[in-house]
């Protein structure tokens, strides 16, 4: 066993309630909002870093830190929630 899983993240669509400045994190996060096929890449990704890989494809400068530190917040609509795997030191990404 090569160490513990690297965190997942799961996005869920929510109410818009906080405003951030146009950032490409916010910007990806947009697109996310408003597109299902990349909602499904998303989905199937098995970590944060998988899903900065997504938005960095896509010519967005989102890392997977990024995505961890907005963990339990909602940006544009879309809830991002870290998934907690066995093994992993709580928190060390936040």
């Amino acid at each position: 066993m090569d160490g513990p899983a690297a965190p997942r993240v799961l996005l869920n669509q929510a109410t818009r309630k906080h405003r951030m400045t146009a950032s490409p994190l916010q910007r990806f996060m947009q697109r996310l909002g408003r597109d299902p096929l990349l909602q499904a890449k998303v989905q199937a990704a098995c970590t944060a870093d998988e899903v900065a890989l997504l938005a960095q494809e896509l010519g967005y400068e989102v890392s997977g830190s990024d995505l961890l530190m907005l963990s339990g917040q909602n940006v544009d609509g879309v809830r991002l929630t870290r998934v907690e795997h066995p093994g992993e030191y709580p928190g060390r990404y936040y």
